[in-house]
């Protein structure tokens, strides 16, 4: 599958990071001083699991250079969330995965990206 990891933190940088590790196509979505680091090292992870680097690590500041993707994990604050969505509009294509999770307490990260981008969304 092809991801693109959206906010290359502890959350995005992890999960991205592991599926990078298993082989998976990962882009990673990152900005200034992070985005070079990831650029010129890879990405680093510390880890309890075990610590591991990827590098190269395809890594960019523009959603728009990626082709759409088959799923995007979402690793952003939640005040960053609708900015987010707008920006990782040109990662959304045909085979893109819509499912976000639906929760009683309110609406999700994930749900209100899609419905910002003005997507279906599947409610697991």
């Amino acid at each position: 599958m092809r991801f693109a990891v959206f906010g290359v933190g502890g959350v995005g940088g992890y999960f991205g990071g592991r599926l990078a590790q298993a082989g998976e196509a990962v882009t990673f979505i990152a900005r200034g001083e992070h985005l070079r680091a990831i650029r010129e090292r890879g990405l680093r992870v510390d880890s309890l699991q075990g610590d591991f680097v990827i590098q190269p690590a395809q890594a960019t500041d523009k959603p728009a250079e990626i082709e759409p993707v088959e799923a995007v994990i979402l690793g952003v604050k939640a005040w960053q969330v609708r900015e987010a969505a707008e920006a990782m509009r040109p990662l959304i294509g045909p085979a893109t995965l819509r499912e976000g999770n639906c929760e009683c307490r309110g609406v999700t990260r994930s749900l209100l990206a899609f419905r910002v981008c003005n997507l279906p969304v599947v409610c697991a």
